[in-house]
């Protein structure tokens, strides 16, 4: 299984947007609240390079934000990335 982990604001819509996709799709994730720990932030930008939440990572591997995972789930990539946990999620994430 695949480790999932998403960084989040209580307030944000497309958090709650990606929380919701990712459930869709049965996936658990770890979740990092920014709002709860204000230090969380910097760590974001370290392992994400992203400033906004929200920021999703698979395997360590920043994918980005709700806009991103949509595109992977819209191309079909996020729901075979998640059910297979031989696949590498980096090689199989088309650029932007």
């Amino acid at each position: 299984m695949h480790k999932v982990e998403i960084y989040t604001r209580y307030w944000c819509g497309y958090c709650r947007l990606a929380r919701s996709l990712l459930q869709s799709l049965g996936c658990k994730f770890q979740e990092y609240d920014l709002d709860s720990d204000v230090a969380l932030q910097q760590e974001m930008f370290q392992r994400t390079g992203g400033r906004t939440v929200p920021q999703v990572l698979i395997d360590d591997y920043p994918v980005g934000g709700f806009a991103d995972l949509a595109r992977l789930q819209h191309n079909g990539v996020l729901g075979r990335m998640l059910a297979d946990p031989d696949t590498a999620p980096a090689p199989d994430i088309p650029p932007h």
